[in-house]
């Protein structure tokens, strides 16, 4: 009897996980790295939360807690919703895991049956895919082009649809790419879906604090209000709060999805570290002041990195609305050899000749299913990012 499922067949290891760990393995080795994977604030989580979660754990609320939220946090989730996005719901309505990756996870097996199947545009963040397989369902890739900026034209989210179509997973702004949809771009996604009504949406939000140049977040159910009773509007700490280690994630959605979700989690992980959760609590409803301060770093930083990669000969690099990565295109390059002698076939041999040649650690874009693409993080200091970018020049300028 074979040990390992065959559900785990389906699956791979994350792609970003094994580069951010690669990295860590030739530096701990002695070589000159600079990690540009990892997708996570290089600053430390601002001290009125640390504050509130001293102050949880002196108050002894170490114990377990409701399976999928304290009602305080869900209160501040209920109130978020209304603040930022003019929606309303109730906290019966929301549901508090360990990450938005947990939330997305059991969504999705609260909801899929094989054969079903959910539209995914690409690039996407590289676990939607598997996390779509893990639950038995098909994942259906619609390709969102440079031309367009990576966003997906309603006419791509059309086409993708079938009769057998769950879901529809959006983010905005996106994670690999930085691309936002604008209120118009995304109302003509909501208009195909209202044509959909068997289509579930599931919104993405993580990002939704990290925007720049003045672009307006929205979100599906805000855009489109009769789309609310079939939406799962996610989001989660992690970015805006340099809160990625504490795991904190959450959503709202119909009380029914909530409920089914909530029994996936009382029978996997039951409820999120306690002391988060209160910590969570003063990250929405405590000051919002430094969210603004770090956008103008992010703005800095992604345009020194722009302007750097824009500079190279066969490498596109489109100016994101948000988050924290560009997405380059390296067409220009391919079929090019590097210094060493590697031939750059796909963008993945292009992103381990980088990193053995150069030192610097990118993640491939096959991995977030749009080639040929490689993704920068630069969410890390001014510096790391000058001479990373230089490293890079230095890379191409080499290949013949």
């Amino acid at each position: 009897m074979e040990l390992l499922s065959a559900t785990l067949d389906r699956v791979k290891p994350s792609p970003t996980i094994a580069v951010t760990t690669k990295a860590a393995e030739l530096k701990a080795a002695g070589r000159d790295i600079i990690a540009l994977g990892a997708g996570e604030p290089d600053f430390d989580t601002p001290q009125n939360i640390k504050d509130a979660a001293v102050a949880a754990i002196n108050a002894g609320k170490t114990k377990y807690t409701p399976v999928d939220g304290i009602p305080e946090l869900k209160q501040a989730i209920c109130a978020k919703f209304k603040r930022d996005n003019g929606l309303d719901y109730t906290p019966a309505q929301v549901s508090v895991g360990t990450g938005g990756k947990q939330i997305l996870y059991n969504a999705l097996m609260a909801t899929m049956n094989p054969g079903e199947e959910v539209v995914i545009p690409a690039p996407y963040w590289v676990s939607y895919p598997d996390m779509v397989l893990l639950a038995g369902g098909t994942p259906v890739v619609a390709p969102a082009t440079l031309e367009n900026n990576f966003k997906l034209t309603p006419e791509a989210l059309e086409e993708a649809i079938t009769p057998k179509t769950k879901w529809f997973i959006f983010n905005s702004p996106s994670n690999p790419t930085g691309a936002g949809y604008s209120r118009d771009e995304l109302k003509a996604l909501t208009d195909v879906l209202m044509r959909h009504p068997h289509v579930w949406v599931m919104s993405d939000d993580m990002y939704e604090h990290l925007a720049y140049d003045g672009f307006a977040f929205c979100t599906p159910a805000e855009v489109e209000p009769a789309l609310y009773d079939r939406t799962l509007t996610v989001n989660g700490v992690s970015k805006a709060y340099a809160m990625t280690g504490w795991r904190i994630g959450y959503a709202a959605g119909p009380e029914k999805l909530i409920g089914a979700m909530r029994k996936i989690q009382s029978q996997s992980t039951s409820n999120p570290c306690s002391v988060s959760q209160w910590a969570a609590v003063e990250a929405l409803n405590g000051t919002q002041d430094y969210i603004a301060e770090n956008n103008e770093m992010f703005v800095r930083r992604r345009n020194l990195v722009v302007d750097m990669l824009s500079a190279i000969e066969g490498i596109t690099c489109p100016t994101p609305e948000g988050a924290f990565y560009v997405y380059p295109s390296i067409a220009g390059l391919i079929g090019k050899t590097s210094a060493a002698g590697t031939k750059i076939s796909d963008d993945e041999t292009f992103a381990t000749a980088l990193l053995e040649e150069t030192g610097v650690a990118v993640v491939f874009g096959a991995a977030f299913g749009l080639s040929p693409n490689f993704r920068v993080s630069y969410a890390t200091s001014d510096e790391a990012l000058k001479e990373a970018c230089t490293r890079i020049q230095t890379f191409c300028a080499g290949l013949t």
